[in-house]
């Protein structure tokens, strides 16, 4: 029988609810970053939670950089005005700092993947004037190299939850690394990650149908120095991107670098 009876609904249900009561019982959720105890599963404590900062203020309109005091709407900052970036908006979830970093690095290097689908919740929050108007989800690749060491790329995890959750298209493929390149985190300067980045990227001929005329919301896990999204956004219109969307679990909280 592929549908229960009418009748049996009411004590299906009775039957659920007494499962997950005994599973809570036995196995009761637990903060994902401290391990303390908490309401619900897959959740952050009230102690792990106020340690974040959301950027939900007034922020550059461009890249999302956090500004201290409201200076109006579309107000753009510095290194936006004086040499604007290769995409069109840029907004993340968190400030990135140490209340942030450790969840990121969890999923990241760690293996904590129940952390993606609290994130994915975050970054439909933060992204969503983006998303509204992205016509594709996009991650921002691995090499296959760096795929095979570390098992999965968490940016692809994160753009196919905020697939799942919008129901924009989605393609992981549709930008990929042209070339193995050191670890961005092992670059002295600003200058040498974007020397690091530069032609690292690449839209596969069978995908550049598919980008040509479209609004491409990429998806990151940090937003630092800004060369690699940088790099991906000038790879993405050159095979005819309309627009380039930016969103990542968290940035840092200064300008993005535009002196190279």
């Amino acid at each position: 029988m592929i549908f229960a009876r009418r009748g049996a609904q009411p004590f299906g249900r009775l039957i659920s609810r007494t499962v997950r009561t005994l599973a809570d019982l036995l196995f009761p959720p637990l903060c994902l970053l401290c391990r303390s105890p908490v309401d619900e599963p897959l959740a952050l404590c009230g102690g792990c939670w106020r340690g974040l900062t959301f950027l939900d203020g007034a922020m550059c309109a461009t890249c999302g950089l956090p500004f201290e005091f409201d200076p109006g709407a579309e107000s753009l900052c510095g290194s936006c005005l004086s040499n604007p970036p290769a995409f069109d908006c840029a907004r993340a979830a968190v400030r990135y700092d140490d209340a942030s970093k450790g969840a990121i690095l969890a999923l990241k290097r760690a293996d904590r993947l129940e952390f993606a689908d609290l994130f994915a919740r975050w970054l439909r929050h933060a992204a969503h004037p983006l998303l509204e108007h992205a016509d594709l989800i996009v991650p921002v690749p691995l090499h296959r190299f760096r795929l095979w060491s570390r098992r999965y790329n968490q940016s692809a995890i994160l753009a196919q939850r905020l697939h799942r959750m919008s129901g924009k298209r989605y393609d992981p493929f549709a930008l990929v690394r042209a070339r193995s390149t050191p670890s961005q985190g092992e670059m002295p300067s600003v200058k040498a990650r974007r020397r690091n980045v530069r032609g690292a990227f690449r839209v596969p001929e069978r995908r550049v149908k598919s980008i040509s005329g479209a609004s491409v919301l990429l998806v990151d896990d940090v937003l630092t120095t800004g060369a690699t999204i940088e790099a991906c956004a000038r790879t993405l219109k050159r095979a005819g991107a309309k627009k380039v969307f930016v969103i990542t679990i968290a940035r840092v909280a200064r300008p993005l670098p535009r002196d190279v």
